[in-house]
């Protein structure tokens, strides 16, 4: 079998800790990256780009913050919306404040400033854990969305209150507003989560992951051995909002172009997020993407079947496609609550073994 560890040796601890010590996992991603990168922005389209694509790339960024702190840190959130319009509605106005400002550094300003708002919202995780942190951060999802329709200056006052993303550019290319190219706009999304996917996983392989996942699996025992728990859920909450404002921004300014908080960032959103990880996988970045790919690829396959295949009503589908996914979500947490990342876990091992039994 070709996935053998056997011959694959280390000669230093340098590469014995490499993210992908594995050569063939090394590989496999290097292919993957070099795909995205070289081929894919030759042969996307406008259909590829808003329906497929750009809502991977997006909900998997969504995805990745959440898990550092639920998955890695086990503090749970369902405020995700709310944090998603935090990073929506500073990105506008730092587009609006700033026109010259590049489109990075207002991306990547719109999720420090969603930072400093999950640090204050994380606040209560010193005191209480578990449902009752549940419902702290949904109260936090509330305030957020009655915060930005009820205060006009956060949508510079307009009659409609929506708010719009003016057009920016990204080396003399536009990447938001109308005239936006698919492959420019594919691109920056693209680059962003492959960096802030790397530093993730550097994360939670160093002391910081360490201490999130030691609060996650025995917090009175992580305070006794000298973790500090302050510190520790407090930058968790940090980290997971910077990646949820980050997705945020992206999903307002590239994916969406207009938003209105109670439509595009409510509960509903926390929860989609939320499921995704679930499926994916609770303290995995694996499981990020694999649940974002599951829950945003397979309601637009169902959707192309059902509707453009056997030409069935537009509203049947869409009601089959909720008992389908909810149906499929129940089937995971039942056979596998670690998620598709945990299953794929266990499929190399499997090869590692093979023919002998495991």
């Amino acid at each position: 079998m070709f996935y053998r560890e056997s011959g694959d040796f280390k000669t230093s601890y340098a590469k014995d800790q490499q993210t992908f010590p594995i050569k063939l996992d090394r590989y496999g991603v290097y292919i993957v990256l070099a795909f995205a990168f070289l081929v894919v922005p030759f042969i996307i389209n406008d259909y590829w780009e808003k329906s497929v694509i750009i809502p991977f790339l997006v909900w998997s960024m969504a995805a990745l913050g959440l898990n550092i702190l639920t998955g890695y840190c086990g503090q749970v959130s369902l405020g995700t919306g709310g944090f998603l319009a935090v990073g929506a509605y500073a990105c506008y106005k730092l587009m609006i404040a700033f026109p010259g400002m590049n489109m990075f550094i207002v991306v990547i300003l719109a999720g420090l400033i969603t930072a400093l708002v999950g640090i204050a919202f994380g606040l209560p995780s010193l005191r209480i854990k578990g449902f009752y942190l549940a419902v702290a951060t949904l109260a936090s999802q509330f305030f957020l969305i009655w915060l930005f329709n009820k205060v006009p200056w956060f949508y510079n006052y307009s009659a409609s209150g929506m708010i719009t993303a003016p057009e920016r550019e990204v080396f003399g290319v536009a990447v938001t507003g109308p005239s936006a190219e698919s492959w420019a706009t594919y691109l920056f999304c693209l680059i962003l989560v492959t960096i802030f996917a790397f530093v993730a996983r550097n994360l939670t392989r160093g002391r910081i992951g360490r201490s999130w996942m030691a609060i996650r699996d025995m917090d009175i025992a992580a305070e006794i051995i000298g973790v500090p728990p302050l510190q520790a859920k407090l930058s968790a909450f940090a980290v997971s909002s910077f990646y949820i404002g980050m997705s945020g921004a992206l999903m307002f300014g590239l994916y969406l172009g207009s938003a209105e908080p109670g439509e595009a960032f409510g509960i509903d959103k926390s929860f989609l997020v939320l499921f995704m990880i679930i499926i994916g996988g609770l303290g995995s970045i694996l499981g990020s993407f694999l649940g974002a790919a599951f829950l945003i690829l397979v309601p637009v396959l169902m959707k192309n079947i059902m509707v453009g295949g056997f030409g069935w009503p537009a509203d049947l589908a869409a009601h089959l496609e909720f008992v389908f996914i909810g149906g499929l979500i129940m089937f995971f947490l039942i056979v596998e609550p670690h998620g598709i990342a945990q299953m794929w876990r266990m499929t190399k091992e499997k090869l590692r073994l093979w023919p002998f039994p495991h």
